[in-house]
């Protein structure tokens, strides 16, 4: 069965991350996509190695981990996008297209021909999403951003950390590039609500997305604690503002996630623990006044926690609703029974390399189930066959 994208034809101008993820998903929804790469260099990202994965005899490929966990089912078209004739080919896949996703600086495209306003010169109802650093207006539009920046600038390494007065404490940045993710899913939104309006109207559009507004914007309810109190929020590690007790806990053995959501989980917590007097205590009695007591009150759920291991704990909490979870490395996930049930991992078959394993997309639809066809694509691997078609 199709997927609920397919006929939806999306032309890849973009490298890296945030485009990329956004171009994914549009092809695990069911698109066509056209990704434009350069001669013998390709996206940047299928050099950022090792690892890189390993054809039939185990040798290695171009196919680095990080360039395959953005670009499956797409297909790779190389372009010179500065000669005559690549610009000349790109204009001929524009009027085929539906969507065209970009992240060049702003102006870049103009010299080719290739931005916007000459796109839709000829091709009016084209979508057209473009991503960057810090948005096609302002003082910094210029200037070129990228996701740790843009986590620094954006405020989120101001909140994600130990103290500074505890070990390891400072500013971090998030173990992925979350700037650069959330962009591409902000993206895909962007572009399946201006679908939804040609669909209505006949007209295309211009989506301009910034990394740095895309940062503010997800800062959620941290901005929105210092928009309406005015104090500006600090690194609590993994314990959250709003909420007590919500953050890592040390056991015998090591550590749980422990996540109390209202007053009736924290009663039952404290029984668990063996302290039901705690849960009654009429300093803690509300979440605002654990939230604002929390200094006094994490201690001495710790003296408790500390008495017994993780999976003591995990089915102890479990057994009456509170909710917690083990502190899993990468490989602990992936052997999880939930995920494998979910099938969050498979195998997709390449004819020159082999298996390429695959984190899958998260999305379950009901009537029009994700199919996941294509590998990640080798560099040029469909610039023959897509070319020839061309009128």
């Amino acid at each position: 069965m199709a997927g609920p994208l397919s006929g939806i034809k999306v032309l890849d101008l973009s490298r890296i991350l945030a485009g990329p993820w956004s171009t994914q998903v549009l092809a695990d929804y069911g698109a066509e996509v056209w990704k434009i790469e350069r001669p013998k260099l390709g996206d940047d990202t299928r050099h950022w190695g090792p690892p890189y994965v390993k054809d039939k005899k185990g040798n290695d490929t171009e196919q680095s981990a990080y360039f395959i966990a953005t670009n499956r089912g797409k297909k790779s078209i190389t372009l010179d996008i500065t000669t005559r004739d690549g610009q000349q080919s790109i204009k001929q896949l524009v009027q085929d297209a539906d969507i065209l996703v970009e992240n060049y600086k702003v102006g870049g495209l103009e010299k080719y021909g290739l931005d916007y306003l000459s796109v839709k010169a000829t091709k009016p109802d084209i979508i057209y999403c473009s991503i960057t650093g810090f948005g096609q207006t302002g003082p910094y539009a210029k200037q070129a951003g990228y996701d740790a920046m843009i986590q620094a600038m954006g405020g989120l390494m101001s909140i994600t950390g130990e103290k500074d007065e505890l070990p390891g404490g400072g500013p971090q940045k998030v173990g992925v590039a979350v700037a650069d993710l959330m962009t591409g899913m902000y993206a895909v939104s962007a572009i399946l609500a201006a679908l939804h309006y040609k669909n209505q109207t006949g007209s295309g559009q211009h989506i301009d997305l910034a990394l740095l507004d895309t940062q503010v914007a997800w800062l959620a309810n941290q901005a929105s604690n210092y928009l309406v109190s005015g104090d500006i929020p600090n690194r609590l590690g993994s314990a959250h503002p709003n909420i007590v007790p919500y953050q890592s806990v040390k056991v015998k053995d090591g550590y749980i996630l422990l996540a109390v959501g209202n007053d009736g989980q924290f009663k039952k917590c404290c029984q668990v623990l063996g302290c039901p007097e705690i849960g009654l205590n009429e300093r803690y009695l509300t979440n605002s006044l654990r939230v604002k007591n929390r200094n006094e009150l994490l201690p001495i759920l710790e003296s408790y926690f500390i008495q017994q291991n993780v999976a003591y704990w995990l089915k102890a909490l479990a057994a009456v609703h509170v909710p917690c979870g083990p502190i899993n490395n990468i490989d602990n996930v992936f052997d999880n029974e939930q995920v494998k049930h979910r099938q969050m991992s498979f195998d997709l078959d390449h004819p020159e390399i082999g298996a390429i394993p695959q984190v899958a997309n998260p999305v379950k639809f009901s009537e029009t189930p994700i199919e996941y066809k294509n590998a990640p694509p080798t560099l040029g691997q469909h610039t023959a066959d897509i070319l020839s078609k061309l009128k």
